[in-house]
């Protein structure tokens, strides 16, 4: 994602109906207003923040600091830029734990479209794994794909055959990728593959942060019968850096309830079969 500053000029771009209430709001509201600005535009700047939610700038930088430690944005002089804009990404641990109960929704109803004697992909997500860890006791089944914990997941489970496709390993996303991979990938026809990205919008598709990630996705895109997409509600309407495929590419993408109905109707109205994972 492009990183453009929100000054005096860009200000205009949050939505009226949006702009926080001042000192009524929380710190954690705040604190998540700001995190998702960061997100939308790329950076911010302590001095904005600090007229837009009207509270004092060392307020605003104690925030930041927060929302630093919690990974979501890097500080910088005056204010703070995305992470993703500063190439730095969350370690998978972190990852994994994030948006847990909407991952767990998912890979539930996605396990179920999974049947005996197929051969998918899962790729390096935190969302592939918590699917991984709904097959465990599944019999007759060939799992391919690029992630260190999905092998370590499912290494020794008797009904399950899994194959790595090697490469160089990308150390925070625990997952390998490169002309290697790519060509692991491409020596296979597989059932079905099952993937998440960075974001997701109705016009731009999936997307992700990492250009060789997204290569070797679209590899895996080539590879199967079927195409799906798990992605949580919190990266519905965000767009990454790059792009992996239109919403028409993929057979199904499957979501939580958190959804929004407006979302729900922009992925339906641009092609997207969009499925929403029921919670229990």
């Amino acid at each position: 994602m492009g990183q453009k500053e929100i000054d005096h000029q860009s200000s205009q771009e949050i939505p009226v109906g949006h702009k926080p209430k001042g000192r009524s709001m929380l710190a954690a509201e705040r604190r998540a207003n700001i995190a998702r600005m960061v997100e939308q535009h790329g950076s911010v700047r302590v001095a904005d923040l600090s007229r837009l939610f009207d509270v004092t700038e060392e307020t605003i930088r104690r925030d930041l600091e927060d929302l630093e430690q919690g990974g979501y944005l890097k500080r910088t002089y005056g204010g703070a830029v995305n992470i993703n804009g500063t190439g730095l990404e969350l370690p998978f641990a972190r990852r994994l734990e994030s948006h847990r109960e909407e991952k767990t929704i998912m890979a539930r109803y996605a396990a179920t479209l999974v049947q005996e004697g197929e051969t998918i992909i899962l790729d390096a997500s935190t969302t592939a794994l918590w699917l991984a860890k709904h097959l465990i006791d599944r019999r007759d089944l060939t799992v391919v794909t690029n992630s260190i914990q999905v092998v370590m997941e499912l290494a020794g489970r008797p009904g399950i055959r899994v194959i790595c496709t090697g490469g160089n390993l990308r150390e925070r996303a625990l997952g390998f990728v490169g002309p290697l991979a790519e060509r692991a990938i491409s020596g296979y026809f597989v059932d079905k593959v099952f993937m998440s990205g960075k974001g997701l919008t109705a016009d731009g598709g999936l997307t992700d942060s990492n250009e060789l990630e997204v290569e070797l996705k679209k590899a895996m895109l080539v590879a199967a019968r079927e195409r799906i997409v798990l992605v949580d509600s919190s990266k519905l309407g965000h767009r990454a850096f790059a792009r992996i495929d239109g919403l028409d590419g993929f057979s199904m993408i499957i979501t939580d309830p958190g959804i929004s109905m407006d979302m729900a109707t922009a992925i339906q109205e641009n092609g997207g079969n969009l499925i929403i994972a029921p919670a229990d």
